[in-house]
């Protein structure tokens, strides 16, 4: 299995010889804006500086064309502008090839990807799917402490010739994520780890503290730290998330820059 870390969520994953593209948010440094941008102004992140700062807060590490070549198929943990390019009119995925299959976690973000001209779109059950001798399978996850921003799933990825994959998704720690690492027992666990926060929601992926319940839980998995560097309301960087990973005693884990590719 090889995993390349392109740009906060976005990894472009090899697992049993093919190719999948997961929250492929592809525009370009600044082009999103900033929170203060939004109409309305809807949400807020405790940090006022930090509002006014666009994003992607970094570019891609490769063109657009070189991260979708070899691409089989695209999952799409949930609907939002981080993790999935969204046009002024609601559609999604622009620089994508829409005969390319998309997984998504439910019927109402399938419904968008099929008015954005999607050909292919199936929903991720719960139930493991077999695809090409491996089987991909919704995990439950939490995108919020206080209130959820909405729904999103994690994925797992399983193989008779490969390791056990986790993708987390966007959550936090809660029980459903307990109980998947506790049932499941995956080999490699990526975890969105840069505490984004608002203050309506509350933070909504893993810190930190997270990240050393995972590693308690799970002490054999390898831990793959995203999410990193590239949106504003992020309350860690890599730079202090390893420094309180090391107070936490937490050091099985791989923290990939921008467009490394890492072998399991």
């Amino acid at each position: 299995m090889d995993i390349q870390q392109i740009r906060n969520a976005t990894l472009k994953i090899v697992y049993q010889g093919k190719t999948f593209l997961i929250d492929p948010w592809l525009c370009g440094k600044g082009s999103l804006g900033s929170f203060e941008d939004i109409p309305g102004k809807p949400y807020m992140i405790p940090d006022p500086v930090k509002m006014e700062i666009a994003m992607p807060i970094y570019g891609l590490p490769r063109t657009p064309q070189e991260i979708l070549d070899g691409v089989d198929y695209y999952i799409v943990t949930h609907i939002h502008p981080d993790h999935i390019d969204i046009a002024a009119d609601g559609t999604v995925g622009q620089p994508l090839d829409k005969s390319i299959p998309v997984f998504v976690q439910n019927e109402q973000d399938a419904a968008i990807f099929e008015k954005s001209g999607f050909q292919d779109v199936q929903v991720l059950s719960k139930s493991p799917l077999t695809l090409d001798g491996l089987t991909l399978q919704h995990m439950p996850a939490r995108h919020g402490t206080i209130v959820p921003c909405g729904d999103a799933m994690g994925v797992l990825f399983q193989s008779a010739d490969e390791p056990t994959l986790y993708v987390a998704g966007d959550t936090v720690w809660y029980p459903e994520v307990e109980n998947t690492l506790k049932t499941y027992r995956p080999d490699v666990v990526a975890l969105n780890a840069c505490a984004a926060e608002t203050v309506e929601n509350g933070r909504l992926i893993m810190g930190d503290e997270d990240v050393a319940c995972v590693a308690k839980t799970v002490p054999q998995s390898q831990l793959l730290l995203t999410h990193l560097d590239n949106v504003a309301h992020a309350s860690l960087t890599r730079y202090t998330l390893r420094s309180r990973l090391m107070a936490r005693g937490v050091d099985h884990y791989i923290m990939p820059d921008d467009g490394e590719w890492v072998s399991f």
